[in-house]
């Protein structure tokens, strides 16, 4: 069974086309790098696969029944994101946040709590869980901002630049996080310009270009690496 499906979706804004015609599909379990140029569209469609942003045509389904156009409520209840900028909410505490996720996605309060502390404790945010996000560095904010990502059961996760703004003891914790989704049957498209994870992580890739397809198959068949695309 197909997880996520995307067929033809194009988007567009003011007459301009940002997204043009794109498609792919991930089985369960599968992990697809969107790589690209900045401004070559992955952040576009992350936002139209979230539904943040209106598509003009195409498809968008999950688990082969749940219609982004017909079932948007119960697509969304299937599908977790996490953004490159925390999108946090200035009245709410770090703790407030992680029930408001727990709430939406109608998780069970005993699986909720065994969760969140080993999340908590792991990026190291046991003593923020009173704070607001203004009494936070970025690092942290980006933290609160995973946790909540990474709370829901669901079958499909996008991911947008998960390791920018993490020390490496967040981004190790992150890795083995993902590998457990992963292991666990959740589908996930990431993006990120540090290649060395995408690699290591990810089966296959789709490569942006002004918001069409240009290339895509096999992570082990990504050789477009070249120092233009690094140094983005």
């Amino acid at each position: 069974m197909y997880s996520l499906q995307v067929e033809g979706v194009t988007t567009k804004t003011n007459r301009k086309v940002l997204l043009d015609d794109i498609s792919f599909s991930l089985k369960s379990g599968e992990v697809l790098a969107l790589v690209g140029h900045n401004g070559a569209g992955k952040s576009t469609l992350m936002k139209t696969l979230m539904h943040q942003m209106e598509k003009d045509a195409g498809k968008i389904i999950i688990q082969e029944k749940f219609d982004q156009d017909m079932q948007l409520l119960a697509f969304k209840r299937r599908i977790t994101y996490l953004p490159e900028e925390p999108l946090l909410l200035t009245e709410l505490t770090v703790m407030q946040h992680f029930q408001l996720y727990a709430l939406s996605y109608e998780l069970a309060e005993a699986h909720f709590e065994e969760k969140l502390a080993r999340y908590v404790e792991g990026f190291g945010l046991g003593t923020k869980l009173d704070a607001y996000p203004e009494e936070l560095s970025k690092g942290m904010r980006q933290k609160v901002q995973t946790i909540c990502a990474f709370l829901p059961d669901v079958p499909v996760m996008l991911i947008d630049e998960p390791f920018i703004g993490l020390d490496i003891y967040a981004v190790d914790f992150l890795i083995v996080l993902l590998k457990e989704k992963v292991a666990e049957g959740m589908s996930i498209v990431l993006t990120s310009h540090q290649l060395e994870h995408v690699k290591n992580l990810a089966d296959s890739f789709v490569l942006l270009e002004d918001g069409k397809v240009k290339s895509a198959g096999k992570i082990s068949d990504f050789d477009t690496i070249t120092r233009g695309f690094q140094d983005d």
